[in-house]
């Protein structure tokens, strides 16, 4: 099982970015995903949370601002990224809970993070 993310890029202050990951491999099924950010010289930090039901939840500081939403049949977690401030800027990483077809058993997977720039 592997995750690819994409969607980073420069941007000024006040734009958006969509972020996207795509889990790929022997999947069985695909529980919570998630996206964190790490910004230079931070701890890596949660910044949305979806369920394989829809369910949300979001940091205090991109509440308003973020959405992240999931296509179940593409195995694939987005995050919508609006009125970005030059705060938002760190790397991004996607996160999956997923148990895969073998060994039949429940593994967090990481993507390789992709870079978000916001110039002021």
């Amino acid at each position: 099982v592997q995750l690819q993310a994409s969607g980073g890029g420069l941007v000024q202050a006040g734009g958006s970015l969509r972020l996207s990951c795509v889990a790929s491999g022997n999947i069985f099924r695909t529980y919570d995903m998630d996206w964190y950010r790490q910004a230079p010289g931070k701890q890596r930090e949660l910044v949305a949370t979806i369920t394989s039901g829809g369910y949300t939840n979001y940091a205090d500081s991109v509440k308003g601002r973020f959405t992240i939403s999931r296509d179940n049949a593409k195995n694939t977690v987005y995050l919508q990224m609006n009125s970005l401030k030059p705060e938002d800027t760190a790397v991004y990483y996607c996160k999956a809970q997923i148990i895969p077809r073998a060994p039949y058993r429940l593994n967090e997977y990481w993507g390789q993070g992709t870079l978000v720039t916001v110039s002021s």
